[in-house]
């Protein structure tokens, strides 16, 4: 049987002091007849330089976008490969990784995307800690994201069949997508292997934004489903209190501060408040502590 044919795309903006070892992750994996695109938004500093020095090794276009959903998107469209691996421009993958995602793909034909276990790594590749990944289950995904998005793989014939990334989405880009395609029907395979280090940092995007990134899960929540969960409501609420309304954790009206805000922030997404989220509410006032889903 012919080896699946396997392409991988990196959206890019000024990421230079990484990209050269995201772009090393990708060709020392040894898959013959890799395709490798990388589609940089016009960078600014020493990006397209280090993306010269691999000319013959992999494709590259340098020029104005619409942000990172739509960076992805122009590098699936622009490949052909039957497997798509999407790594950002400060990710890398592990030794092995092509081989084995393909292993499995060719034994289920039926696997429309498959995941696996990955690192929150530092600006020097250390490991801080693992990425929360656990065995697909779409109860679980709506309320937090249990793919690391450098560690999953697709099949293309999913993608025709339920779209690209939404432009709408500049920090649920990967989020919402998952949930769109297990919503769809896709088939996820979780393979409990080590597969890729995201990076992280301050400068990461979604790092830098939380209540923005917060605010906008809602807003896709609401755009996929109809209702924002109670636990990102909660989420919303606790990133508010600290980042706008500057209380501090054990502060002596931090819990009923988030609890009002939790229950306006439902009223805001939802135009309702569950028996759920007034019962845990009701409890922090109460007891004075907030519930777990109030924490990432």
């Amino acid at each position: 049987m012919a080896r699946l044919s396997l392409c991988v795309v990196t959206p890019s903006f000024n990421q230079g002091r990484f990209i050269g070892r995201t772009i090393e992750s990708v060709l020392s994996q040894g898959v013959p007849d890799l395709e490798y695109v990388v589609m940089d938004g016009g960078s600014t500093d020493e990006t397209v330089r280090v993306l010269e020095g691999y000319a013959g090794r992999l494709r590259y276009v340098s020029e104005r976008d619409k942000g990172q959903p739509d960076a992805v998107n122009k590098g699936i469209a622009a490949t052909s490969g039957e497997v798509v691996g999407w790594l950002n421009s400060d990710d890398v993958y592990c030794p092995g990784t092509f081989e084995a995602v393909l292993e499995v793909f060719e034994k289920y034909p039926e696997v429309d995307v498959i995941y696996g276990d990955g690192d929150h790594i530092d600006v020097d590749d250390a490991v801080i800690e693992p990425y929360p990944v656990e065995p697909f289950d779409l109860e679980r995904l709506k309320n937090r994201c249990i793919l690391c998005q450098p560690a999953t793989f697709f099949r293309r014939r999913i993608v025709e069949r339920l779209g690209g990334l939404d432009l709408r989405w500049q920090y649920t880009l990967d989020y919402e997508f998952w949930l769109r395609l297990a919503k769809g029907g896709a088939v996820f395979s979780y393979l409990p292997r080590k597969l890729a280090g995201s990076r992280f940092y301050p400068q990461t995007k979604t790092s830098g934004a939380r209540l923005k990134v917060h605010a906008e899960i809602n807003d896709m929540m609401v755009a996929t489903f109809g209702r924002a969960p109670d636990r990102w409501l909660a989420n919303y609420a606790h990133a508010l209190v600290r980042e706008r309304w500057k209380l501090a954790e054990g502060a002596m009206f931090f819990t009923p501060a988030v609890a009002v805000a939790a229950l306006a922030a439902s009223v805001r997404w939802n135009r309702d408040v569950s028996p759920a989220l007034a019962r845990a509410t009701a409890s922090w006032l109460t007891r004075g502590k907030l519930f777990a889903g109030a924490q990432l």
